[in-house]
């Protein structure tokens, strides 16, 4: 039992670390970083605004394009919640208030619950999919 906890306390830790690296490459619109971050396979996935994007560069290709108008994300830490799937995967659960808008245009802010799946391989964690869901309660 001991170790057990040890673990998810370190994966804890681990997907906070993570998680807070994704944000400060988006909120900086740092493509290279977003980039370095995603897991190096055609089935790393994006599922946003009823879109699906799969494998690395088209979704980093696709966060650069909002990237273009305005782009902040503001998560409510307090409801980070991590789920410990093996010592090589992790889900992350989060709410998001999302200000964005099209260049030119005047932005909105919208608040969605944010899920993403870490994989450890060889060269450590990476984002192996990102999916913004709208109901963002947590029973």
């Amino acid at each position: 039992w001991p170790a057990g906890g040890a673990q998810a306390t370190a994966n804890d830790a681990e997907a906070r670390t993570i998680f807070e690296k994704f944000i400060t490459a988006q909120n900086a619109h740092d493509a290279d970083a977003m980039k370095a971050m995603l897991l190096n396979s055609p089935g790393t996935l994006l599922f946003a605004r009823n879109i699906e994007t799969r494998g690395r560069d088209e979704v980093a290709a696709r966060f650069k394009t909002y990237y273009e108008g305005t782009w902040h994300l503001e998560p409510d830490m307090s409801k980070f919640h991590v789920a410990v799937i093996s010592n090589e995967v992790m889900q992350v659960l989060v709410p998001i208030v999302f200000t964005r808008g099209l260049p030119g245009k005047p932005p909105q802010q919208n608040t969605f619950l944010i899920s993403q799946t870490y994989v450890r391989d060889a060269n450590g964690w990476s984002v192996a999919s990102v999916l913004p869901v709208a109901n963002t309660e947590l029973k």
